[in-house]
């Protein structure tokens, strides 16, 4: 499914850090070494349909890499 975040992401807070991440071998593999941490937040998205929707979003990110992965989790509306 594709979708886009609409304004910003907010309520951020860390599930897991450096070997707590599951698929850490993955993320180092495909993306490069960092200090990889998964996270969630809530955020405003449109589907592709054009819907606007408020949904729990979960995602990689590592500093000088940026954000990866970005899935929808659950919609909160």
């Amino acid at each position: 499914m594709r979708f886009e975040v609409v304004g910003t992401i907010q309520q951020v807070e860390t599930i897991a850090t450096g070997s707590g991440i599951r698929v850490l071998r993955y993320l180092r593999k495909q993306y490069g070494e960092g200090r990889w941490r998964k996270l969630k937040g809530v955020a405003t998205v449109r589907l592709a349909n054009g819907e606007l929707r408020k949904v729990e979003l979960h995602w990689y990110e590592a500093h000088g890499i940026g954000k990866r992965d970005i899935k929808i989790k659950r919609y909160r509306d």
